[in-house]
């Protein structure tokens, strides 16, 4: 019996400190988990291609996404860099990037359509899906963005933030702008997602 009792203390204590350790890291860099459960799922809801196509997010069920909206004329527009290397390293796991143009902060997405992907193409050399620009943010969000802040995350305060989604289409942790793409609680996040 004493036996079980230290086997049962040692995996208590094990367990503890991996939750204190992944919390640590997810507030060093800004993250956040939702509060409550939205209803549906990610994979229920539809929206535009970079080129102006339907886009039925179904097609990416199953995946592990991060949802980040991204702007071409940032200071933090070379994390597209970081995003385009962790798709490639992670996408056959089943990570899936999915970027969403937005203007809402400081104009710094002015572009047309042709003119976000040429410069992606041109300087990052971004494969992972881009879809039309949207607002992230206010009364004129998009649904996906009403989807992905309804459980009490915080809307997006700058360019590049990042939401991770599991496999289940819900969301499971908001990261902050600043937060790089090899960030190491971010990166964790995604290999607990991904198992």
């Amino acid at each position: 019996m004493k036996t079980v009792i230290i086997i049962f203390a040692v995996a208590l204590a094990a367990a503890l400190g991996a939750s204190l350790f992944f919390l640590r890291g997810a507030l060093a860099t800004g993250s956040q988990t939702p509060t409550a459960s939205a209803d549906g799922t990610l994979w229920s809801m539809t929206t535009q291609t970079l080129a102006g196509e339907p886009a039925d997010l179904s097609a990416y069920e199953g995946k592990v996404a991060l949802v980040v909206n991204v702007a071409s004329k940032c200071g933090l527009t070379p994390q597209y860099e970081g995003l385009q290397a962790l798709f490639e390293e992670k996408s056959e796991e089943g990570l899936v990037i999915l970027g969403f143009p937005s203007n809402d902060f400081m104009g710094q997405e002015p572009g047309t359509p042709e003119e976000i992907r040429s410069f992606c193409d041109t300087n990052y050399k971004v494969t992972f899906p881009l879809f039309a620009k949207v607002k992230v943010k206010g009364e004129d969000k998009t649904d996906i963005y009403r989807f992905l802040t309804a459980g009490g995350l915080e809307e997006p305060s700058w360019n590049f933030t990042k939401y991770l989604v599991g496999r289940d289409g819900k969301v499971i942790a908001r990261f902050a702008p600043r937060t790089k793409p090899d960030d190491e609680a971010l990166r964790l996040a995604i290999s607990e997602a991904l198992k």
